[in-house]
């Protein structure tokens, strides 16, 4: 009895060489570990953290790393600088997921309808992008934050707004090119709607890049939301986040250098992890890249 040939779909066999692609890619891997170790930090850091983060002790102020009690030291109101990091964590990175999120999503949306309808949609989405990019754009964030108020939320607003610009630009591009492909023109031929067409045959297919760019961009606004803290418009004290608290320690930086070196190492070490992924995930994500 002959036996039935067992066929692999096209899809089935990118999906293999992705995965094999990014589990070879050295930036996959150490900035997904960066990165992984990060949230799981952030997800137990009540578990994690030796004592209340907002617990001040000015008798032990100013402790240096590897004090009793205390392995990274203590800031200047005595409170433990381990617990702030690991609490730090959460809403850092909180911040740069959340705003890249928001972004993309907006981005996606304007994007798909600045490639797909063209005209005057096209014109006025994309004009509107050029005018944002025009700014310098810690400026620009600094302009929202002055107009909203300072705090966290607001700061989330602020960076997630910097983000779209760079999302619809990405998304514009791949429709562009996505809505001259064959199987776009049969189904607009079977008298499939606009609104169904792009949910069901762009939006996919512009997917990938979105994700690369997500990856990419939380680093970045990461970094944004830390300036934006450090420049007293973000995160306010007592909040433990690592640009608040290499703000208020920077006065402290020649008495007791730990207070600020640890939380810009912090915020260094996940920004590389997150570019370090995305930079990876790029090169996986790409066929060219990958024959290269």
């Amino acid at each position: 009895m002959a036996s039935t040939p067992i066929t692999v779909s096209q899809a089935t066999v990118r999906r293999g060489q992705t995965w094999r692609a990014m589990s070879r890619n050295s930036g996959v891997l150490i900035g997904g570990t960066i990165v992984l170790i990060t949230i799981l930090v952030a997800i137990l850091a009540p578990v994690l953290a030796p004592m209340d983060p907002y617990v001040t002790n000015p008798a032990r102020q100013l402790l240096p790393p590897g004090s009793p009690g205390h392995i990274l030291g203590t800031d200047e109101l005595g409170r433990d600088m381990a617990s702030r990091l690991i609490y730090g964590a959460r809403l850092s990175l909180g911040i740069g997921l959340l705003a890249a999120l928001l972004a993309s999503s907006t981005g996606l949306v304007l994007g798909t309808a600045s490639g797909f309808f063209g005209g005057w949609t096209d014109t006025v989405v994309m004009r509107a992008m050029d005018i944002m990019l025009a700014f310098p754009y810690i400026l620009l964030a600094i302009v929202i934050v002055a107009v909203i108020g300072p705090g966290l939320v607001n700061t989330l607003l602020a960076v997630a707004v910097l983000g779209i610009p760079f999302y619809v630009r990405v998304v514009r591009a791949a429709v562009l090119s996505i809505k001259e492909q064959e199987y776009v023109m049969a189904a607009r031929i079977i008298g499939c709607t606009d609104r169904r067409i792009m949910g069901r045959t762009i939006v996919p297919n512009v997917m990938s890049p979105v994700i690369t760019a997500f990856s990419l961009d939380v680093g970045w606004l990461i970094l944004e939301a830390a300036s934006l803290s450090f420049l007293g418009l973000g995160a306010q004290p007592p909040t433990a986040e690592w640009g608040a608290m290499l703000a208020s320690s920077r006065q402290y930086f020649v008495l007791a250098p730990h207070v600020a070196l640890l939380p810009g190492l912090c915020i260094f070490v996940l920004v590389l992890g997150c570019n370090l992924f995305g930079d990876g995930l790029r090169d996986a994500l790409d066929p060219r890249l990958r024959v290269q």
